[in-house]
């Protein structure tokens, strides 16, 4: 996207900071409680293990393996485990793209999304079979339900995805097993009929009747379930029968909650975000973390309060899909330069939500924007502004904060609190890696 943006001096008028007026800052570090699963592979085998519909089906059996779009650091080993366990068993298991629109709503991008989160043939053993054909298998309150049509000629379908808050609502069943099944499953169709009819009803209910709906019709045999912990690795895999898949998420979904990663620093006047893209969260940016949902009918949450958000890049697994872009205040050039509005805007427009897809305000470098912070927040004195950075929204344990936050976290038993030292910048930019004490 070509982009005339004002040069840095231009900008700095809005305000007489400078950089030596800004505050010292500091590395610092929560020390989550955090187990994991040492043997995820292993895992992934008894989650299929415990599926008793297995049995019912036939030696050389076809069994779809769904597999979506979110980097899910220990998906690729979970779902290499199931399909071995799978083959073991005499069937003939393949694995499909189940993310909606994602992808440029095309079979090939899809493909290039599982490759860019380490899911391909070599890595999982399997045959990935990607299309963009849906057929409709049901219907609610007069829109019809989709479901992937190689999924459909299996002869049994495995759920796989991890469980955790969504960014878009809260209900009793959120982002797990079921949204794979109704969004992911129902490509770029069935996540628009199913954002559709949320926007004129209850999403968390849409999304719990249509996956009903799937499992009465095809032969869905069970669910692998991951729940993360705050370090971003498995610590929790369940596999759960079809039957049981409606009544065990919402459990699930709480223990989701108590792992949730979020900043130890509740109030601040600007948080800096590496990166946004779309294996980080659907939303680029998780809404749990940075605060803000834009989402119609859900209201916004009172914490954490974050003034203004700046976010410096966007990952290439997203292949220029900025969806999120809006929850932010200001973005770097490079990072618009990147935003594919073709894709954004097809992502956008399936999911719903206007907002999201809005362009912030555009920094020509990351010290621009720091210094537009304290007549953006009010802030008098730039020397105390409230900062942080963080790596992206699924490491906000690694941060960087300004000298007020970092002395209200030297009392905390749970963060380590690094040496104060000058905030700078190399030829406008902030350093690369300042994450180490």
């Amino acid at each position: 996207m070509s982009l005339d943006v004002p040069d840095p001096e231009h900008l700095a008028k809005a305000n007489d900071a400078t950089a030596a007026d800004l505050p010292r800052v500091a590395p610092a570090r929560v020390e989550w409680d955090a187990d994991s699963i040492e043997d995820v592979r292993a895992a992934g085998r008894e989650a299929v293990a415990d599926l008793p519909a297995l049995a019912s089906l036939p030696d050389g059996a076809s069994v779809a393996v769904t597999a979506g779009s979110r980097g899910i650091r220990d998906f690729p080993e979970l779902i290499a485990g199931a399909v071995v366990e799978l083959q073991e068993r005499g069937y003939e298991p393949f694995v499909f793209p189940s993310m909606g629109s994602h992808g440029g709503a095309t079979a090939e991008g899809q493909r290039e999304v599982l490759a860019d989160l380490g899911i391909t043939e070599d890595s999982i053993g399997c045959p990935i079979r990607a299309s963009m054909d849906v057929v409709e298998v049901g219907e609610r309150d007069g829109r019809p339900i989709y479901a992937d049509r190689i999924a459909t000629e299996a002869d049994g379908v495995l759920l796989a995805n991890r469980i955790k808050p969504h960014t878009d609502f809260s209900d009793e069943v959120e982002s797990g097993l079921c949204k794979m099944a109704v969004i992911g499953m129902g490509k770029r169709e069935g996540a628009e009929t199913m954002h559709n009819a949320a926007l004129a009803g209850d999403m968390g209910e849409e999304i719990r009747e249509r996956a009903a709906i799937l499992f009465e019709e095809l032969p869905v045999l069970g669910g692998i379930a991951l729940i993360e912990n705050a370090a971003d690795r498995a610590t929790h895999v369940e596999g759960v029968p079809a039957e049981a898949i409606l009544d065990r998420e919402p459990e699930l979904r709480d223990r989701a909650y108590e792992e949730l990663p979020t900043l130890p620093v509740d109030d601040l006047d600007l948080l800096i975000v590496d990166e946004m893209g779309k294996e980080v969260s659907g939303t680029g940016l998780d809404t749990n973390v940075v605060g803000r949902t834009y989402f119609r009918g859900e209201d916004e949450p009172e914490s954490p309060d974050y003034t203004r958000v700046y976010v410096r890049s966007l990952t290439a697994p997203s292949h220029g899909n900025a969806l999120g872009v809006g929850l932010a205040d200001m973005v770097h050039r490079d990072l618009a330069a990147e935003v594919d509005l073709a894709d954004t805007y097809l992502n956008i427009a399936t999911s719903g939500e206007l907002r999201r897809a809005k362009l912030p305000l555009i920094a020509p470098d990351d010290e621009t924007a720091v210094l537009l912070a304290p007549s953006t927040t009010g802030t008098p004195d730039p020397g105390e502004l409230r900062i942080a950075r963080i790596p992206n929204t699924m490491e906000p344990g690694e941060l960087v904060v300004s000298e007020p936050v970092a002395r209200e976290l030297r009392d905390r038993e749970d963060v380590t609190v690094g040496e104060l030292r000058p905030l700078s910048f190399e030829d406008g930019e902030l350093p690369a890696d300042p994450y180490r004490h």
